[in-house]
């Protein structure tokens, strides 16, 4: 990162100018598809997981997110809740949407971010001339994550860097974006077999 200038994306503007910019970047994505490789590095710098899968995101609410065997897991949402479907547990959880943000942090592709403000310190800064990198760390001592990254290249969402409390970096980086393209609405339906276990956690 020495090699890079740093440049603030609003000058010497208000504090939460990159809250700003990075809720008009986010607002821009009235639905976003990717397939991502997520890669968990623990605080010596060990890979200790690596998964893909393909998520899509449309606007207002709505979510799928789909990682490939052998760690199956699916999430979805609609908008008010959030189902977590674990195919080798057969279980099936069911959250309030504003309890996940914080622990599914690509939730901000479909969600509210008009007060972005009120839940994360926010910065950005510009790298060279097409690249914004956002850094946000969560106002609420009992987030899931310490610090998250994001960065776009030329508008696109192109990865994300989530660090938790134990030091450990989970890095989703994403290939094959398609931005503001037509979702139906069925693809962000949830079907798992009769007879999982359904776990409603203050839903």
């Amino acid at each position: 990162m020495g090699l890079f200038t740093s440049v603030a994306l609003a000058g010497d503007a208000k504090p939460d100018a990159g809250a700003d910019e990075l809720a008009s970047l986010l607002e821009s994505y009235e639905s976003y598809q990717a397939d991502f490789l997520q890669i968990v590095v623990n605080g010596e710098g060990n890979k200790v997981q690596e998964t893909s899968g393909s998520l899509k995101a449309k606007r207002p609410g709505l979510f799928y997110w789909e990682t490939s065997a052998p760690l199956s897991q699916f999430i979805v949402s609609n908008g008010d809740t959030v189902e977590v479907y674990d195919p080798d547990l057969e279980q099936v959880t069911i959250h309030n949407l504003d309890d996940r943000v914080q622990s599914t942090p690509a939730l901000l592709l479909s969600g509210e971010v008009g007060n972005l403000e009120e839940t994360y310190r926010v910065s950005g800064r510009r790298i060279g001339e097409h690249t914004q990198e956002f850094t946000l760390e969560p106002r609420s001592p009992d987030s899931l994550f310490t610090s998250l990254q994001l960065t776009f290249f030329k508008g696109e969402l192109q990865e994300m860097r989530m660090r938790d409390s134990l030091s450990q970096l989970s890095i989703l980086s994403f290939d094959h974006i398609r931005l503001n393209e037509p979702v139906e609405a069925s693809a962000f339906t949830l079907d798992y077999p009769e007879g999982v276990d359904i776990i409603r956690d203050g839903a």
